[in-house]
């Protein structure tokens, strides 16, 4: 699984109506997080050994995939987004 680039910018695509965006539940450690900052992975069942795939019929084999939901901290822990630079950087220099 290729892992994003540290300054990565994310899409803030809120919901249509006004009011309160539903949380989602990470996949990890269960905590209550908004959609539109959850990351989505998904998991699924690969066989990775190209000579058992080919002995194997396809219609014999049930690749079944879901994506879950990932808080930030969790992301970040599990190395799915790499942890970006600081946006104050002018605050520093002072």
């Amino acid at each position: 699984m290729p892992i994003s680039k540290a300054p990565y910018t994310r899409k803030y695509k809120h919901v249509k109506g006004r009011g309160h965006e539903h949380p989602v539940i990470c996949g990890y450690c269960g905590k209550k997080v908004p959609r539109y900052k959850a990351f989505i992975k998904t998991r699924g069942f690969r066989i990775s050994d190209p000579t058992l795939r080919q002995q194997i019929d396809k219609k014999y084999i049930h690749m079944n995939t879901h994506k879950i939901y990932v808080c930030p901290s969790c992301a970040r822990f599990h190395k799915i987004v790499k942890k970006g630079k600081s946006v104050r950087k002018k605050h520093l220099e002072r």
